[in-house]
């Protein structure tokens, strides 16, 4: 299926950013899934740092970062993330990762060295980070939290029924008590998840993943169209046109979150600062 017209994405001078990203030898979710945003983050010099490397030990359908055996973790990944994030000028920093079920607290205890590294550089940055499921472990989770990310997101990506072809090493809810527990566990910090659209779902699943995901105690609600973003990928079954996303999006807000951002191009950690109120 060829891009609607509302999807196109104008390309912008990105050099800058990417010279310093390349720099401190720290790796992007912008880049390895294929953002379509890129230019327009790179321009602001904003980016997503992913950390724990750029191989997944999942294979979801939908998601362009390759799976294969992982490496160790590195050790000084997260003070090279920090000093990254100060060259480029950040007040926000968004931090994701690959999942990593091959380590036994899933990665938890990097994205809580990272979050710290940055807070030692900047004691102001304003930090969010993007998790994995970490198999449900309720320890792991309190690791990352114990280091007091502003915002805790973990993206429940699309409606139960899908689940089998979209996330077949996920459980829809896993990624629901997820969110539960990290708002039971620190009701101050800000929880945001994510969900994308035009995979086949309907209207109904949208709603009630939407209900759901704020009965949860979400604060935060992204929705975006899916896009292939290689051919061994899912094909796009519909695209939905801006007017259906801001639908969404009020209705969302009726639902009582905080902040909804709904739009074609929308994407989890897009403009992220701006929906917690950093400008």
């Amino acid at each position: 299926m060829r891009h609607p017209e509302w999807i196109k994405v104008r390309s912008t001078g990105t050099h800058g950013t990417k010279k310093i990203l390349r720099h401190h030898g720290v790796s992007t979710v912008c880049e390895e899934a294929r953002c379509p945003n890129q230019g327009k983050c790179f321009s602001k010099s904003t980016a997503t740092f992913m950390i724990l490397g750029n191989r997944c030990t999942r294979n979801c359908s939908f998601c362009a970062v390759k799976s294969a055996d992982p490496l160790p973790p590195d050790p000084y990944e997260p003070e090279r993330v920090a000093e990254a994030a100060l060259a480029l000028g950040l007040k926000y920093v968004v931090i994701t990762s690959v999942t990593r079920d091959d380590l036994p607290d899933g990665g938890a205890l990097q994205f809580a060295r990272t979050i710290r590294a940055l807070k030692n550089k900047k004691s102001i940055l304003k930090t969010e980070v993007l998790t994995p499921d970490f198999k449900g472990d309720v320890e792991a989770l309190k690791t990352v939290l114990d280091a007091r990310p502003d915002v805790f997101n973990h993206n429940v990506e699309t409606v139960p029924r899908l689940y089998p072809i979209v996330r077949p090493q996920a459980d829809y809810i896993t990624s629901i008590n997820v969110l539960k527990t990290a708002k039971k566990m620190y009701p101050n910090i800000k929880t945001k998840s994510g969900i994308m659209l035009g995979l086949g779902e309907n209207e109904t699943e949208v709603l009630s993943v939407m209900k759901d995901i704020r009965n949860a105690g979400c604060d935060f609600l992204t929705i975006g169209q899916y896009l292939q973003p290689r051919r061994n990928n899912l094909p796009v079954v519909e695209y939905l046109t801006p007017e259906v996303f801001e639908q969404y999006r009020i209705k969302g807000l009726k639902m009582g979150f905080t902040a909804v951002a709904s739009s074609p191009l929308t994407r989890s950690s897009m403009d992220a600062g701006e929906m917690f109120g950093v400008k």
